[in-house]
């Protein structure tokens, strides 16, 4: 939000004014929804209408603040655009737009001023911004809550900047005959299934043959869930599909396929992973339009195959036109942008200016005892259910074949506890009961929780201040590093340097699943040393 003004009206009642500022002397409308085109960023760029910006944000405020949602705190968005004296933001097709938020141009400072005094009438010492500066950030809604009333047609999620652009282009893309092809990269929490959901429910309103697509099980039967008493079984099981259900299809059989998480695809498909082309290769094909949400660094396993490369090299097989854009704005963690890039800081996946948390609104804490960092997470599961311990794959999954087992123990602090998958599958992270087991990499990976406690095995360790990893921790039920020693007997430098990536990678995206906090205990004592002084 570029200026927010605050006071009394006539009546004495709080009132925020949002402005959204502009330099812009010029702009063009497009065909797509509340979306211009002006020069921006040294080229002629898509972005989302100046009123559009305001309302968005305005929107987000009364969903997300507590101060604002409690208190009824009157919010007015308006737009103003000092060097702009065209016609075209103003047109009529923007009209209810501008009722929500009002375009002020070259020239109507008089009008701004009038709009402003219409909320303020007098001052407030600046208390109110004070006030929703240091207010709570209220529950945010989880996809996987809302996923039924959006497949209704209910706008659950306000989306804001390129969120919007992108949501509008790939929206104007299909129907068509000619084989396109979308990659969206973006981080933890910039809206990538949110985008994808919305998009899917617009497609089958207008009719057209759409699916959503993962290769992680998880989110797709957690939706399922979701759905159940909503849609039939198999209406459901036609529209989440595994990205390995496409070996055999006829090509253009889909007008639009909607791969989320498609950094997990693999080559390969079925059990043994041994049959098909190329997962990617094969979505392509069966597509008119096949969109691949990615974030390149949340690729877990050795056969993680998808990135922006392998992507565009099958499009380009497959004689496809490609479109590339990118999710920056981030919403999954209180800490924002700030917070993603201390972790990548922290496990030296990149070097950040993020050294420590200071300034950062984010809960992160490092604990000394597993139990007193999983009573901590059952705390605040007890609010919404809405919180889970996950850890490094570096325990054997001995209760898979014994109930009486426990996997993850440790004696000196009176912890066991069973992997997640035996009793509630992949619906780990929505049964009530669930808060006793340990989730992975495998059951979270796509889903958000408030709060997530990660405890790291001996797979990522800090020595002298360098991040060591080792995969000769892990389980070895674990097949994400299957085959690590003859990767690295027959690649030595390369071998290493994935199998850093995909531990580092691992532990990125365990501690980027909570929106507001992020609890760790590590089984290295050095390492919640070293954790602890980057805290501060």
């Amino acid at each position: 939000i570029d200026v927010v003004l605050s006071g009394l009206n006539g009546e004495g009642s709080e009132n925020v004014v949002i402005v959204e500022l502009k330099q812009w002397d010029a702009a063009t409308a497009t065909t797509k929804e509340d979306i211009v085109q002006t020069f921006v960023g040294g080229a002629l760029r898509d972005v989302a209408h100046p009123s559009y910006q305001a309302w968005s944000y305005a929107s987000l405020l009364n969903n997300f603040n507590e101060r604002v949602f409690t208190q009824g705190i009157g919010l007015n968005p308006c737009a103003f655009l000092h060097n702009y004296s065209g016609a075209v933001l103003t047109d009529n097709r923007y009209a209810p737009l501008l009722k929500k938020a009002p375009l002020f141009g070259k020239g109507e400072l008089a009008k701004l001023r009038e709009f402003i005094s219409t909320f303020i009438k007098t001052g407030d010492k600046g208390q109110l911004i004070v006030d929703i500066n240091d207010s709570k950030i209220r529950p945010s809604k989880r996809l996987s809550d809302q996923v039924a009333s959006m497949l209704k047609g209910n706008d659950e999620f306000t989306m804001i900047d390129e969120q919007k652009v992108v949501y509008e282009t790939i929206l104007g893309l299909a129907p068509s005959e000619k084989k396109t092809v979308v990659i969206v990269e973006g981080g933890p929490g910039t809206g990538k299934s949110v985008v994808a959901i919305n998009l899917l429910t617009r497609f089958l309103q207008k009719q057209l043959f759409a699916c959503y697509v993962t290769k992680n099980s998880a989110p797709r039967e957690v939706y399922a869930a979701k759905l159940a008493g909503t849609l039939k079984k198999t209406e459901i099981s036609n529209l989440f599909l595994s990205s390995g259900k496409f070996m055999e299809c006829d090509p253009n059989t889909y007008e639009v396929l909607l791969v989320d998480e498609a950094h997990r695809l693999n080559e390969k498909s079925g059990l043994f992973q041994n049959l098909g082309d190329h997962q990617i290769r094969e979505v392509i094909k069966a597509a008119k339009v096949s969109v691949f949400f990615l974030d390149e660094d949340q690729r877990v396993t050795l056969k993680d195959v998808g990135s922006v490369e392998e992507i565009q090299r099958f499009a380009a097989l497959e004689g496809a036109e490609v479109l590339t854009m990118k999710l920056e704005s981030q919403f999954r963690c209180n800490g924002e942008d700030g917070y993603l890039a201390w972790v990548d800081n922290v496990l030296q996946i990149r070097e950040t200016a993020n050294e420590t948390l200071e300034g950062i609104d984010f809960d992160f804490r490092v604990y000394g005892s597993p139990s007193e960092m999983f009573d901590a997470i059952r705390e605040h599961n007890a609010v919404m259910n809405r919180s889970r311990v996950v850890a490094g794959y570096c325990w054997d999954w001995k209760s898979k074949k014994d109930r009486k087992e426990y996997d993850i123990e440790f004696p000196a602090f009176d912890f066991r506890k069973r992997w997640n998958l035996t009793d509630d599958g992949m619906l780990w992270l929505i049964a009530p009961e669930s808060i006793n087991q340990i989730g992975c990499i495998h059951t979270c990976q796509g889903l958000e929780l408030d709060y997530v406690g990660v405890i790291i095995g001996d797979d990522l360790v800090i020595r002298n201040g360098e991040v060591v990893c080792r995969p000769e921790f892990r389980s070895k039920h674990d097949r994400s590093v299957f085959g690590y020693k003859k990767l690295l007997k027959e690649q030595q430098v390369e071998g290493k340097e994935l199998l850093d990536l995909v531990i580092k990678n691992t532990y990125r995206t365990l501690m980027t699943r909570g929106m507001k906090g992020c609890y760790v205990y590590s089984t290295d004592e050095e390492t919640r040393a070293g954790l602890r002084v980057m805290v501060q």
